[in-house]
């Protein structure tokens, strides 16, 4: 039997009312239970916009709105990124078939995020890292850039594609990725330990973490995981104080 998922699109500070009703329409094709702005830069409501959503109209009235990315991504469970540079750091990319196959393997409800940037300049290394997964899309090195609504028309087609019998198994033993707010709160308590400790200095504090927060993905660390790492850091907090009682 298969497991009830909710598939959320999330756009990224959109600055086009076109591009906004094109990805409603898609929601709409694909079957996509929700549609959730960051911050616009357009009306999103906009006549233009309703006019291209056509049929998707309703999800494009009903799309939730957020102040920040994590406001957003708060009630996710598994988060893809996509991200347009093939070249963007140290962040690693996964084959998108991977990754949209991870996004299924789970036998529990839950919300799958697919996150797509701004037109112009798509996401920040900082927006990539609350992904679980970050994936590109082939294009041209000669031209990139895709326009944003025919970018999530590829990854929702893709994941339409995976077939049933790659889909999670009844009695599977699967990880479940720690959610993103709570994670981050361990990472800053324990990167503002560090900091006190000393093995974290000011101007090395933001590359070390973010190879830390890189490795806590990588192992889909768990919610009890990350309860367990704060209540370490808990500890050691209270015995640094009170050493010399």
């Amino acid at each position: 039997m298969a497991i009830k998922k909710t598939l959320k699109v999330v756009l990224v500070e959109p600055a086009g009312p076109i591009n906004v009703g094109s990805v409603a329409r898609l929601c709409e094709n694909f079957s996509v239970h929700e549609l959730g702005i960051v911050s616009p830069k357009c009306d999103y409501l906009d006549q233009e916009a309703k006019k291209m959503a056509v049929r998707g109209v309703k999800i494009l009235e009903k799309a939730k709105v957020y102040k920040d990315l994590n406001s957003a991504l708060s009630d996710c469970s598994r988060i893809i990124a996509t991200c347009g540079r093939k070249e963007h750091g140290e962040i690693p990319l996964s084959s998108n078939k991977d990754a949209l196959k991870w996004a299924t393997k789970s036998e529990r409800e839950e919300t799958i995020a697919l996150v797509f940037g701004r037109e112009d300049r798509g996401l920040s290394n900082e927006e990539l890292l609350k992904a679980n997964k970050v994936i590109s899309l082939n294009t041209s090195e000669e031209y990139p850039s895709l326009n944003l609504s025919h970018a999530v028309a590829i990854v929702l087609h893709q994941f339409n594609q995976i077939n049933e019998n790659d889909l999670i198994k009844p009695h599977t033993k699967t990880n479940h990725p720690a959610n993103l707010i709570k994670l981050e709160d361990c990472i800053n308590d324990a990167g503002s330990l560090l900091l006190d400790i000393g093995f974290l200095m000011k101007h090395t504090y933001k590359a070390k973490m973010t190879k830390i927060k890189q490795l806590l993905l990588r192992s889909e660390i768990k919610d009890d995981e990350v309860a367990l790492i704060r209540g370490i850091i808990s500890q050691a907090r209270w015995k640094i104080k009170n050493k010399n009682d």
